[in-house]
């Protein structure tokens, strides 16, 4: 069989999914159908409808677009099945129920930001840099009952620069991922895949999972972790969601502070507390850690635009005895 006469379903929501939908489209495979989240109501009233960046580009393109509330919905299963798909692959979607993910012929495989087996779950690109890896990549695998777990097809790996921050990982594996994709395509059609159980992949490993992250996960914890940690933790989040932290002055009031962009510095000789800020008022904003300091270089006050530290602190009244926490 061709690549022109397999029959593939697409899914996907973001903008990380578009490069892989593009790759095979630009590619001359044979995209029958593209599934995507529905619209999302925006504006202040929320009456305008926001299509996901894969609508946009499937609808641009011609292609048939399916968006269901519910994947289990009887309606919506039938016109998936009328497809008639031979492959389905899923770029940064939904959790598929069974019925969805074992229809096609040659079975559904994903593409994973991660590694696998390490970092299954919904935020593993932030993870991996929280943590501190120096390598991450990407996997195609196959879907089965449990999340992330099925057989791995193949995988692409790329360092992590200590000065790489979420925003440029993801832009790095989105093109990645748009080759790896079709690179997958052409292998199960020519039949030479190898698919690999990851039970099998688990010697030497200590797996840490990627879950989802939530406001509270983003708070930045000055008085447990060390400089480099806290360092990581910033670039982890950065652009989005972004970590944060509350200033607070010596008369009780506090203020919250988004933090995009710092860099580190080593001290063991300082008796600052954990959390004092160290400023000139004009270039400089530093926080106190256990082992360093924080120098912030890119920040956002609430309910401001994001800025940088100069033009920050253009603006801002330094008081003796202010502190992050």
């Amino acid at each position: 069989m061709d690549k022109q006469d397999l029959r593939i379903v697409y899914m996907g929501t973001p903008d990380f999914a578009v490069e892989s939908l593009k790759s095979l489209v630009e590619g001359g495979y044979n995209i029958v159908g593209v599934i995507t989240m529905p619209d999302k109501p925006i504006g202040r009233h929320g009456s305008v409808l926001q299509p996901s960046p894969v609508k946009q580009y499937a609808v641009e393109h011609g292609l048939k677009v399916l968006q269901p509330v519910m994947l289990k919905d009887p309606t919506f299963v039938e016109e998936l099945r009328s497809l008639n798909a031979d492959l389905q692959i899923v770029v940064a979607f939904r959790m598929l129920p069974e019925v969805v993910w074992s229809m096609p012929r040659l079975g559904t495989f994903n593409l994973h930001a991660s590694l696998l087996p390490q970092y299954r779950g919904a935020a593993p690109l932030n993870w991996a840099i929280i943590n501190g890896e120096t390598e991450t990549g990407i996997t195609t695998f196959f879907l089965k009952h449990e999340i992330d777990t099925g057989k791995v097809i193949q995988q692409v790996r790329i360092p992590i620069e200590e000065t790489d921050n979420v925003g440029i990982i993801h832009d790095k594996l989105m093109m990645l991922g748009g080759k790896l994709v079709t690179e997958t395509v052409d292998n199960i059609l020519a039949g030479t895949i190898h698919p690999v159980e990851q039970d099998t992949m688990y010697e030497g490993l200590s797996l840490k999972p990627a879950p989802k992250i939530f406001r509270e996960t983003c708070q930045i914890d000055w008085q447990n972790k060390n400089t480099k940690q806290i360092y990581d933790f910033i670039r982890g989040l950065s652009p989005y969601p972004a970590a944060w932290t509350t200033l607070y002055t010596p008369n009780g009031k506090t203020q919250e502070i988004k933090i995009y962009e710092a860099t580190k510095e080593s001290t063991s000789d300082d008796t600052n507390p954990i959390g004092t800020i160290i400023t000139d008022g004009k270039k400089y904003l530093k926080v106190r850690t256990s082992d360093g300091y924080i120098d912030i270089k890119t920040l956002q006050l609430s309910g401001k635009k994001r800025m940088a530290v100069n033009d920050f602190l253009r603006g801002f009244k330094y008081e003796n005895g202010m502190r992050m926490c």
